[in-house]
């Protein structure tokens, strides 16, 4: 085998969400599940007894340490001595079994399970709409806007994938040809309709606003036009039509350049 085509896991480099540079997939795995349950934490600190020792992940729950060595299997022999705090040990068995009066043991023996992400970021995904803000200034006459998305899957891996890409591009050119060339508005402001149109009335800082519009170009939104409402509603679309392992997916929308929203969303596939 050629060892240039070999690339080992200290080779790789991984990230979490707050930018800390990770030193394992298990540690990736366990940053991502803490984000995935809205638990905050810190990375790499120091424990509260003024010693010299570094703790993996803390939690206001209390300690997480990956145990991929000896020395890992030592220095957690020396927080149990030094320390108070709740602590839990995640590793491979050959590990785990070795430490004695933690809190809570987990250990892994199976590599072929892990949570990834792919993202999608395309020019061709993208769509044009108008709306009204009412509610801004700026924003409460009528305009309208092409907007680029970028669209985040994260979930377990199968067959080392998350979702092939070509899926995943068909989903979501899917998803937002629904909502291409359509005016966008807060349902709260509908007065009426008939069997073809919807009547939108409001007050705003531009004055009285009452529209007769069709309803094959009018998409009615729970709440107001914004770009961050987009990415929800884009999100809702996109669930049903994503496998079962997908957990959550985070959607980019740029109004313009250089501005935009994110929005990400855990998905329950009960």
């Amino acid at each position: 085998m050629n060892k240039g085509n070999v690339i080992s896991d200290s080779d790789l480099r991984y990230i979490d969400g707050k930018g800390n540079l990770l030193r394992s997939r298990a540690e990736l795995s366990v940053a991502k599940l803490l984000q995935y349950l809205d638990i905050d934490y810190e990375y790499d600190t120091k424990l509260s007894d003024n010693s010299n020792i570094r703790f993996d992940f803390r939690t206001k729950m209390g300690l997480i340490e990956i145990i991929d060595s000896q020395e890992d299997v030592n220095k957690m022999s020396q927080i149990k001595k030094n320390n108070n705090e709740r602590v839990i040990a995640i590793g491979k068995s050959k590990y785990v079994s070795k430490i004695t009066e933690i809190d809570s043991l987990f250990s892994y023996d199976n590599d072929s399970l892990h949570t990834g992400s792919i993202f999608m970021e395309d020019p061709s995904l993208s769509f044009d709409y108008a709306h009204i803000l009412p509610l801004v200034e700026k924003c409460s006459v009528l305009h309208g806007h092409t907007s680029t998305i970028m669209v985040e899957i994260i979930g377990t891996m199968e067959n080392n994938m998350v979702i092939d890409f070509g899926d995943a591009k068909k989903i979501i050119r899917s998803t937002i040809s629904v909502l291409d060339h359509k005016f966008f508005i807060n349902r709260r402001y509908l007065v009426g309709e008939d069997d073809e149109h919807y009547r939108v009335s409001f007050e705003g800082p531009k004055g009285l606003f009452d529209l007769k519009v069709p309803k094959s170009t009018t998409y009615m939104l729970n709440g107001e036009a914004t770009v961050e409402n987009l990415s929800t509603e884009i999100i809702r679309l996109l669930v049903p039509n994503m496998p079962k392992n997908v957990e959550a997916l985070g959607v980019y929308i740029y109004e313009g350049v250089s501005k935009g929203a994110h929005i990400i969303s855990k998905i329950s596939n009960d």
